[in-house]
């Protein structure tokens, strides 16, 4: 038997919402269509695409109704994630068939929270229960992100019996994916490992992935880390673009996917991948983000 077929499979999400929205000029909607369907045909299992909410909080992501529309999924198996906030942006994504997940930013750092959502945990908390409740009702999946998933900046308690906490609490509500955030690229390759380690053993029957951001000089150690420690769901962004805007003034920005795949690939994984289209999206997105 080959030895590759023995390797587990491996999602790679990408995450074009995440480098829209806080690109200091708004993107037209037939440019995000263009570069949405162009990404629709590499290989991904996932792409955020857009989010469900607040046109005043986050204007990038005002259209993401029509740019829904404009998706041709006619000739691709990935799968559409929507970021919601609330109850109200959950009523809005359940009712479109093409978005299989909703993903949820919950901080496990209280300050961020509130400068996230504009609730507390527990009123976040409140918020998981009512998604669940309408995603189970309508068939979608809900992912939850467990922003300063590595730790924080605003010296709020973290460790690792907190990061524990909101896994069980999230475990409790169904909860099948669970994605760890490092929002604003401070987590080392020692925390990132440390977390994960925690984290996976305790949880067979839930998907714990990373959304990591990186420099540089620090994406490989990084990768490295996670994939060792067992991790086999990675989001990115081409071009490394993005990071929240909500955390502070200097992001640092998400990890390049064309460095994860060739990082992968080397590995004998994402041999699905289509280099032709990721090229193809590459050059559309130089002619966006500039």
């Amino acid at each position: 038997m080959n030895a590759d077929a023995l390797l587990p499979a491996l999602q790679l999400i990408e995450c074009p919402r995440d480098a829209m929205q806080g690109w200091p000029h708004l993107i037209a909607t037939a440019d995000k269509v263009r570069y949405l369907n162009a990404l629709l045909q590499v290989g991904f299992d996932t792409l955020d695409f857009g989010s469900f909410v607040s046109p005043k909080a986050m204007p990038q992501m005002a259209d993401t109704k029509e740019v829904l529309k404009g998706l041709d999924l006619g000739s691709t198996s990935t799968k559409l994630l929507a970021i919601v906030a609330n109850e109200r942006g959950a009523e809005e994504a359940v009712v479109y068939d093409t978005v299989h997940y909703l993903g949820f930013p919950f901080s496990i750092s209280p300050t961020f929270q509130l400068r996230n959502t504009n609730s507390t945990i527990e009123e976040s908390e409140q918020r998981v229960d009512a998604i669940q409740e309408l995603c189970l009702k309508t068939g979608k999946e809900l992912v939850i992100y467990l922003s300063m998933g590595f730790g924080n900046p605003y010296n709020d308690p973290y460790n690792e019996d907190i990061l524990l906490h909101w896994a069980d609490a999230m475990a409790e509500k169904d909860i099948r994916i669970i994605s760890l955030a490092d929002t604003v690229g401070l987590a080392n390759p020692s925390q990132i490992s440390k977390a994960l380690i925690t984290l996976i053993p305790q949880y067979p029957d839930i998907t714990i992935g990373v959304h990591l951001h990186s420099t540089a000089q620090n994406w490989e150690a990084k990768l490295t880390a996670a994939l060792d420690a067992g991790c086999l769901r990675f989001d990115g962004a081409l071009k490394g673009i993005g990071g929240c805007p909500m955390a502070q003034d200097d992001l640092v920005g998400n990890m390049d996917t064309l460095l994860m795949i060739g990082y992968f690939k080397e590995r004998g994984f994402l041999k699905e991948i289509n280099e032709q289209a990721m090229y193809n999206c590459l050059q559309i997105a130089d002619s966006i983000f500039q």
